[in-house]
């Protein structure tokens, strides 16, 4: 979560920002708070781990001279953690600017709600967030989404079916069957955030997905050994250092001028075209009501 300062690098001309919220206290979350806090943002690091979020805002701290990055407690594998949290945040804080969502796990599992854990956390956790976040969004005008995808999104799927039944995109106990359904519930940023814009129209706040670029991160904290042999090649064809890969979330997050791409998919700092299934207008809506319905909002 983020409230608005003046940035200038590496966007060309930033715009002002005063409240951000960033899920995340380490890898590119903490590289985006840091990059945030040192232009004089508010920001809010919703995370599940108080320990690590503390080391983290210390460290932020340290480096920025800021004193004004906070915790709030978040558990994204909980649809509860994510009401308390929407809840204590609109009761604290006056604003908010800026949202970035920015889970992004690999592994096998299942949530507090019985979801897949990827599907879960990386899609319906952020689902759920943004919805009951987005009037406080709108209230200041100019509030932006940034959701971190990946372009592992192109080998995704979904089968809706599938999911009202199973309640996850894919599971298994072998790495290819996790990381799959990694690539799917990366889809499922893609398609939220084309459904997002769509709906936002008429409106101040606009949104967009990101290929951050991101290794040496905690993505595949949650596998075993031997699955990270599988995994951590993967991703250092897909992903870069946590600073680089914060740029192109920055960019989203600041860059003036940028309004009339949302719901446009962004990597290397520019807006990309996509496969016909991530940008899929009856797929994304039908993905929006399933949401709703698992999350309990309709």
């Amino acid at each position: 979560i983020y409230q608005e300062s003046k940035y200038t690098h590496p966007v060309q001309k930033a715009r002002l920002l005063k409240h951000a919220m960033v899920r995340g206290n380490t890898g590119i979350g903490k590289a985006t708070a840091l990059h945030l806090a040192r232009k004089g943002a508010r920001v809010i690091l919703a995370c599940r781990n108080r320990n690590k979020a503390e080391t983290a805002i210390a460290d932020i701290k340290q480096e920025t001279g800021s004193t004004d990055v906070l915790y709030m407690q978040l558990d994204l594998a909980s649809l509860k953690s994510v009401r308390c949290f929407a809840s204590m945040f609109l009761k604290t804080e006056s604003r908010l600017d800026l949202l970035i969502n920015n889970a992004g796990l690999v592994a096998d599992g299942r949530t507090e709600d019985g979801f897949g854990i990827e599907f879960g956390v990386n899609h319906l956790g952020h689902f759920l967030l943004t919805y009951l976040l987005l009037e406080r969004l709108k209230e200041d005008g100019g509030g932006r989404v940034v959701t971190l995808s990946s372009m592992a999104y192109r080998w995704g799927r979904i089968d809706l079916e599938a999911l009202a039944v199973n309640k996850h995109l894919g599971t298994g106990r072998y790495s290819w069957q996790f990381f799959q359904a990694y690539c799917n519930s990366k889809l499922c940023n893609m398609l939220f955030t084309h459904e997002l814009a769509k709906r936002l129209k008429g409106s101040k706040v606009t949104c967009y997905s990101v290929h951050p670029g991101v290794v040496r991160t905690e993505l595949s904290r949650n596998v075993s050994l031997w699955q990270k042999v599988f995994i951590e090649p993967v991703a250092r064809l897909l992903f870069l250092d946590p600073e680089a890969g914060a740029q192109t979330t920055l960019h989203c997050a600041l860059q003036e001028g940028i309004e009339p791409l949302s719901g446009r998919y962004f990597s290397c700092c520019a807006a990309q075209e996509v496969c016909t299934w991530a940008r899929d207008d009856a797929m994304a809506r039908k993905l929006w009501d399933v949401s709703e319905k698992l999350c309990g909002l309709s």
